[in-house]
């Protein structure tokens, strides 16, 4: 008996300063009802039927933070199962924002943006699991990253990945 496995596709875009020594968070204290409520995370969200990866990307960075991409990398993907509040399985596609225009929004709907050291983001509120894929989006290695956290009770239960 095979499950059936139909994730939410998603992009989370995680945007550098110019000195590349910060990066750009939102704090999701702007709706009660957010699954996310209280905690910092990046930038993103659903991927629409019509789009590919890198212009979901580019979309959301404008929605959200109001500024044009003009390079990223993909990093790598996470394939959250059992995630958040009702259980759903996500794949997102996440990406390392290295340049754009624009001045950044100080805020949005979801609350508001703020930069962070990259040393210090680890002591912020944020997923559990956000603590282990977050040391790769930001190292040295030129590889993509591919993981597997499975969710339980809104905690992790396992951490895997491969790098290609």
């Amino acid at each position: 008996m095979s499950l059936k496995y139909c994730p939410i596709l998603s992009t989370l875009g995680y945007v550098l300063s110019p000195d590349g020594k910060k990066v750009l968070l939102s704090h999701r204290i702007g709706r009660k009802s957010d699954d996310q409520y209280g905690k910092f995370n990046g930038l993103g969200g659903h991927m629409e039927a019509t789009e590919d990866i890198a212009t979901c990307m580019i979309r959301e960075i404008r929605e959200e933070a109001g500024i044009e991409v003009t390079s990223m990398t993909m990093r790598g993907t996470v394939n959250w199962t059992g995630f958040g509040p009702r259980n759903e399985d996500w794949l997102a596609f996440i990406f390392l924002i290295t340049a754009y225009t624009g001045t950044p929004k100080t805020n949005n709907d979801e609350g508001p943006l703020q930069w962070f050291p990259i040393s210090s983001i680890d002591q912020l509120p944020m997923w559990e699991g956000d603590r282990y894929f977050l040391p790769l989006v930001f190292d040295d290695d030129p590889r993509h990253f591919h993981g597997y956290l499975p969710y339980r009770n809104d905690h992790p239960i396992g951490w895997r990945y491969v790098r290609l």
